[in-house]
């Protein structure tokens, strides 16, 4: 009798379990990837906003008044809200001010901070 050569089913199908979760892997890799990059072009336009909004009130060249004030801006089609607050120091002639940035939805994207001092 002549022995036969080649695979056994279960060979085949071990085979095919092994690439069949390595693609599977690699799939969801790739997913991650294309979510961290969206997200960090979102954070990305949120600090440009927070950065636009802290540099406009240094060129306002003014003492800014403690409190919270509304703020949005728009970066790279997508609409950001968020807030200015302006808080004391214990220093009177400084003020802390922080850029909170949300998304469309209201989540909180990033806080971006900065003293101003009084001119």
């Amino acid at each position: 009798m002549k022995k036969q050569r080649g695979f056994t089913l279960i060979e085949v199908l071990v085979a095919l379990v092994i690439v069949a979760i390595a693609l599977g892997a690699g799939i969801k890799a790739a997913g991650a990837l294309a979510n961290n990059a969206d997200r960090l072009a979102q954070v990305s336009a949120a600090q440009w906003c927070a950065e636009n909004l802290l540099t406009e009130l240094r060129l306002n060249q003014q003492f800014p008044d403690i409190g919270e004030s509304p703020v949005s801006c728009e970066q790279l089609g997508r609409s950001y809200g968020g807030k200015l607050r302006v808080s004391p120091t214990p220093n009177p002639l400084f003020r802390r001010v922080d850029a909170d940035i949300t998304d469309d939805q209201g989540r909180p994207m990033l806080t971006l901070s900065t003293i101003m001092g009084r001119i």
